[in-house]
C-alpha cells in the first residue's frame, strides 16, 4: 500500500482493560506492524465522572506488558474540547446540527408515545426548525436525513447499509457542556488520519451515524472493521462471571504475556493450521480480512496450555525475574536469581502459571513440616537405618552431580537389598512435606547440601 496505514486503540478510562479490548488493540496494533504502519493510542476521557487516572495508568501498564507499544500518543480527549466545539459551531453554521431544548422528561414521554405507538422511540426533530441557541440544559443535535440509505464496507462484515430513517437526530453535544462518543470519536480519527478503524462490533450501528458526520465535516471515510464479541464458556457475554476478565488480572495470576497474545489473537482469526506464533510470525501473518464474523468463545483452559507451553519452553533468566515477584507476594525471603533459576527449571515441567511455580515448589523457599498421617505413613522405624545411611553418606561426598548422588544412593540399598522406590517417597516428604514434587535428585541439587542434611536430620528425629 502506498498510502503509511495508520490504526489506533482508544480505551475509555471508565475502568479495567478488558480482554475484548486488549483484543481489538491487539488486531489493529498487527495491521500496522504488518503494513510497516503507525498505531496511535488514544485515550477517551470525556466522561469525566467515571474516568480516573489510575485507570489510565492500568491501561497503559496492561499495553506496554502485553508488549503493544505505540508510535503516537497517548493523546486524551479531554485535552482536545476546543476542537470538537469548534466542528460542532460549524456543522451549526452550515446547517448540519442545531440546537435543542427538549427536557429529559420530555423525551421521556415522546419515547413512551411512540412505542404505544408502534413507531421507532427516535428524536421526532421538534426543535429542528426553532433556530435555538445555546441555553442552560441544551443540547446540540446532528441533522440527519429522513431518507435515503447511508452504506460502508466493513472489512471483516462486508458491506453494511442502515435506512436513514432508522437514525435519529443523535445528540453531538450534552446540556453540560461534554462532547459526544460519536462526534468526538470522527473528529479524532479524521484530523489523526486514521486510515482504518478496528474495534469491536458493539460500534457496528454507531458507524452509519458517523460516517454521515465525516460527510457534514467533509472528512474522508476510514475503512472499518468491527471485529466480533467474546462470549464465555456458556456462550453469553464475556463478564466477571466466567472468571478473570482484565489484563492486568492475568498477570497477577502469573500468566506470560506472549501466552495473553497468543490466545487471544487465535480468537476469530488463524492461520493455516498453526496454534503457537511469535510475535514476528504475527506480524507477517495478521491480515485483518481473515478475521472471521462469528463472535468467539474464551476457553480458559487452551490459554492455560499456551501458558503452560510458554513457561516449558521460556527462557529460565527471565522467568526467574517473574518467579520473584511471586515470591516476595507470598512472604518468602527472596534467594539468589541463580537459587530461583534453578527452581524454574525443576517445577515448569509440573506448573502451568507463575504463581504455581512458588505454590508448587514452596518447599524450596521454606521448610514445610509434612503433615501428622505423612509422617505415620512413610516415617516407619525400619527406614531410620536407611536414612541414617544415606545422610551418613551425603555427608561425606559433594552434592553436586545427579549422577554421583544417584550411585550414592544406589549402593546403600543394595547394602539393605531395598528397591528405590522403597525409599523415594520417605525422602521426598522430607525434603518437600508432600507426596508430589520434581525429581529428587533435581530437588537435592537445587537445595543444596545444609539443606537436605537438616532436613534429613529432621525427619529421623521423628522415626526415633
Amino acid at each position: 500500500m502506498s498510502q503509511e496505514i495508520r490504526t489506533r486503540f482508544a480505551p475509555s478510562p471508565t475502568g479495567q482493560l478488558h480482554i475484548g479490548g486488549v483484543r481489538t488493540a491487539l488486531f489493529s496494533w498487527l495491521h500496522a506492524r504488518h503494513f510497516g504502519g503507525k498505531f496511535i493510542l488514544r485515550i477517551e476521557d470525556t466522561d469525566a465522572e467515571r474516568s480516573t487516572d489510575d485507570n489510565t495508568k492500568q491501561i497503559l501498564a496492561s499495553m506496554e506488558w502485553l508488549g503493544l507499544d505505540w508510535d503516537e500518543g497517548p493523546f486524551f480527549q479531554s485535552q482536545r474540547l476546543d476542537l470538537y466545539k469548534s466542528h460542532i459551531q460549524k456543522l451549526i453554521d452550515e446547517g448540519n446540527a442545531y440546537w435543542c431544548e427538549c427536557t429529559p422528561d420530555n423525551l421521556e414521554k415522546k419515547r413512551s408515545q411512540a412505542l404505544a405507538e408502534g413507531k421507532k422511540p427516535k428524536y421526532d426533530g421538534t426543535c429542528r426548525n426553532k433556530g435555538l441557541g445555546p441555553g442552560p440544559g441544551r443540547v446540540v443535535r446532528f441533522l440527519m436525513p429522513d431518507s435515503g440509505v447511508t452504506s460502508f464496507d466493513d472489512m471483516i462484515k462486508g458491506r453494511i447499509s442502515m435506512e436513514n430513517a432508522e437514525l435519529d437526530d443523535l445528540i453531538l453535544l450534552r446540556s453540560d457542556d461534554m462532547p459526544t462518543y460519536n462526534l468526538t470519536v470522527v473528529i479524532d480519527d479524521a484530523t489523526m488520519n486514521m486510515t482504518h478503524v478496528i474495534r469491536g462490533d458493539d460500534h457496528v450501528n454507531n458507524t452509519p451515524r458517523q460516517v454521515k458526520i465525516y460527510e457534514a465535516l467533509g472528512f474522508e471515510l476510514p475503512l472499518f472493521a468491527h471485529v466480533p464479541m467474546i462470549l464465555g464458556p456458556d456462550k453469553t457475554k464475556l463478564s466477571k462471571r466466567h472468571g478473570a476478565t482484565s489484563a492486568m488480572a492475568y498477570q497477577e495470576m502469573g500468566y506470560l504475556p506472549e501466552a495473553l497474545v497468543n490466545y487471544l489473537v487465535r480468537l476469530s482469526w488463524s492461520h493455516k493450521d498453526q496454534e503457537i506464533f511469535t510475535l514476528d510470525e504475527l506480524k507477517e501473518y495478521f491480515d485483518i480480512h481473515d478475521v472471521g464474523r462469528a463472535a468467539a468463545v474464551f476457553n480458559p483452559e487452551k490459554l492455560l496450555w499456551l501458558n503452560h507451553h510458554y513457561i516449558k519452553t521460556g527462557d529460565p533468566d527471565r522467568l526467574a525475574g517473574l518467579v520473584a515477584g511471586f515470591i516476595t507476594k507470598k512472604g518468602y525471603q527472596l534467594p539468589e536469581k541463580e537459587y530461583i533459576k534453578n527452581v524454574v527449571i525443576d517445577v515448569r515441567e509440573r506448573t502451568k502459571t507463575i504463581e504455581e511455580m512458588v505454590d508448587f515448589g514452596g518447599f524450596y523457599f521454606q521448610e514445610i513440616d509434612p503433615m501428622e498421617d505423612l509422617k505415620k505413613q512413610f516415617y516407619t522405624p525400619d527406614i531410620a537405618l536407611v536414612f541414617k545411611a544415606i545422610k551418613g553418606r551425603f555427608e561425606q561426598i559433594e552434592l553436586w552431580d545427579k549422577e554421583h548422588m544417584e550411585d550414592a544412593v544406589k549402593a546403600i540399598l543394595e547394602d539393605f537389598n531395598l528397591k528405590f522406590k522403597t525409599i523415594a517417597q520417605p525422602i521426598r516428604v522430607a525434603l518437600t512435606g508432600k507426596t508430589v514434587s520434581p525429581g529428587l535428585f533435581e530437588i537435592m541439587l537445587t537445595l543444596g547440601k545444609t539443606t537436605v542434611l537438616s532436613r534429613l536430620e529432621k525427619a529421623l528425629s521423628s522415626m526415633q
